[in-house]
């Protein structure tokens, strides 16, 4: 059997793996408190979108999909405040990352809802 692309899962997965990198580097540094956050609401956008393949139903699946954007929305805010303090290592392409991921599961949202 073919294995079908799927972005947003390909995305959130690959994302999860930055995070985990990101996160340790935070934890070499000591910092964490905010690693911790980050840690789990980085990797629960991805667990969300993976869990939201097997739904049981369409409304089911778009709050699956809610819950991920959520994840993602926290996440931003963790990354900006890495980004904006001057104590702690800048995220990098990981707050360009999770603009694209909020856009793509805004539209999968919007989309699922029609």
């Amino acid at each position: 059997m073919e294995k079908k692309d799927n972005l947003i899962l390909d995305l959130s997965f690959q994302f999860s793996l930055e995070i985990i990198t990101f996160t340790e580097k935070l934890q070499q540094e000591k910092k964490f408190n905010l690693a911790n956050q980050l840690f789990r609401s980085g990797t629960s956008i991805g667990a969300n979108v993976r869990e939201a393949q097997g739904c049981e139903s369409k409304s089911d699946f778009i709050h699956k999909m809610k819950i991920a954007y959520k994840e993602a929305e926290e996440t931003r805010y963790w990354l900006e405040l890495c980004d904006q303090s001057e104590n702690y290592l800048a995220p990098g392409k990981l707050l360009e990352d999770i603009v694209s991921i909020l856009k793509v599961l805004g539209k999968i949202i919007s989309s699922s809802k029609s």
